[in-house]
């Protein structure tokens, strides 16, 4: 493989005698992984990714109500190429020679002008970190009529399709109809968000739009957010019911059409937006490593140090499967289970390519959170000491809650970008949300 395409990337560079990871997806666990090994200095890191900026994923929501800025909580990749010492190559990786030991990365354009060729990236470590993708289920109708919110670019572009629409809908009195399928922690905080720009909208003077705004959320389960506690899910759905939305559980959507959803009962449920959350499968690159033992959702199957069927090749993250020792399941997709592994593997990769043996990655649930925008929160514990098991019937709520889902993305910023900077990022989205509207009123 030539030089020349090697080094087609943004950042420093590293030494050309050094041991090359490359590290596929700049996700919570890839770009956390990227700018904790490059501190090693027997290491030559380089970093794939198709966006040129990272966005804490479970935010992706919020950015699509319009609710945050997008240019405020986006990170560029090539500043944390710089302040880490590692490298950025911009583009999607469409393929793996996995007896090659090479990544291809298509084109990088902008504007119609090719910015960088193609390129075929060699490695000597492969970490794959391409998260997952929303699962259809294969639905008819819901790739041409639904939207998705798994990427930086789906949520800009269902705000930026929705605004105008929203205040459209206002000013002439109808009703603007989101129908939501997928009960999951993703589709009820996008119900409230939707809910809490509805409000602001009415509070800057433009009368009508909670009044026009009309959710419906369904689940084919008999609960929301069944990986949290019944208590959780009870509370959860009292509370959206109280805020307006309609929830509907226990039912199956057969298609998807331009302007409705169709349940397998036959009762059709009018919808301009059609949001699909209804689970997630692999990446379509993980899927196409044949050569690499999958399982569930196509996810890459991983031992306890978090490496593939092929030993220089490790995966983490929402597209590797790993089942613990006595469980019947691979952990689940979350941002949680990707953020540990990554710093399990920030820690003894160097040593795993060293040939030094290493403790297993050992997981402990540290509960979950979900927000429902600005009017309520909840919170499950984990299984930590004598809080396992929980108070109240294992969650709590309100503005503990709340305080601990900031906390976690004030946590991931500290992380990329150090305490001290991370404080004034804090300190600065204090002023900016006292002094300019929310992102959709721009």
């Amino acid at each position: 493989m030539n030089d020349t395409n090697a080094k087609a990337g943004l950042g420093p560079s590293g030494q050309s005698d050094a041991h090359r990871v490359l590290i596929v997806g700049g996700g919570v666990a890839g770009l956390d992984l990227a700018g904790t090994l490059a501190g090693h200095k027997e290491l030559d890191v380089a970093l794939i990714d198709l966006a040129t900026a990272h966005v804490w994923k479970p935010m992706l929501h919020s950015i699509a109500a319009g609710t945050h800025d997008v240019a405020r909580v986006g990170v560029p990749y090539l500043a944390q190429a710089r302040q880490h010492g590692f490298l950025y190559h911009p583009g999607r990786a469409t393929a793996v020679d996995l007896d090659a030991r090479c990544v291809t990365v298509d084109a990088f354009d902008r504007d119609g002008l090719t910015l960088l060729p193609e390129r075929h990236l060699p490695y000597d470590t492969l970490v794959l970190a391409v998260g997952s993708e929303a699962n259809d289920f294969g639905v008819p109708g819901v790739a041409d009529h639904a939207r998705h919110i798994d990427t930086l670019h789906e949520a800009v572009a269902y705000r930026d399709a929705t605004a105008p629409r929203l205040v459209q809908a206002a000013q002439a009195g109808r009703p603007h109809r989101v129908a939501i399928v997928g009960g999951g922690a993703t589709g009820v905080q996008f119900a409230a968000e939707l809910l809490q720009i509805a409000d602001t909208v009415d509070d800057f003077g433009i009368d009508g739009a909670r009044a026009a705004m009309q959710v419906t959320l369904l689940d084919k389960g008999d609960r929301l957010l069944v990986a949290f506690p019944p208590p959780v899910s009870a509370a959860a759905r009292e509370r959206l019911e109280q805020l307006g939305v309609t929830v509907r559980l226990n039912v199956d959507v057969a298609r998807a059409e331009a302007d409705a959803l169709i349940l397998k009962n036959g009762e059709e449920i009018a919808a301009d937006f059609i949001v699909w959350a209804a689970g997630v499968r692999a990446s379509p690159l993980a899927a196409s490593l044949d050569a690499l033992e999958r399982g569930p959702a196509s996810r890459i199957v991983i031992d306890a140090h978090c490496r593939t069927s092929r030993p220089e090749v490790f995966a983490l993250g929402d597209c590797a499967a790993l089942t613990p020792n006595g469980a019947d399941t691979p952990l689940p997709p979350t941002a949680q289970v990707a953020f540990r592994q990554a710093v399990y593997l920030g820690r003894h990769l160097p040593a795993m390519i060293a040939g030094r043996s290493v403790p297993d990655f050992r997981y402990r649930d540290a509960g979950a959170l979900v927000s429902l925008a600005d009017y309520d929160a909840y919170g499950a514990l984990g299984d930590f000491g004598f809080f396992k098991g929980g108070i109240k019937n294992g969650f709590f709520r309100g503005r503990l809650a709340q305080a601990g889902h900031a906390l976690l993305y004030r946590r991931h910023q500290a992380r990329l970008h150090g305490a001290p900077r991370a404080a004034g990022l804090w300190l600065s989205d204090v002023v900016t949300a006292r002094t300019r509207p929310i992102e959709k009123l721009e």
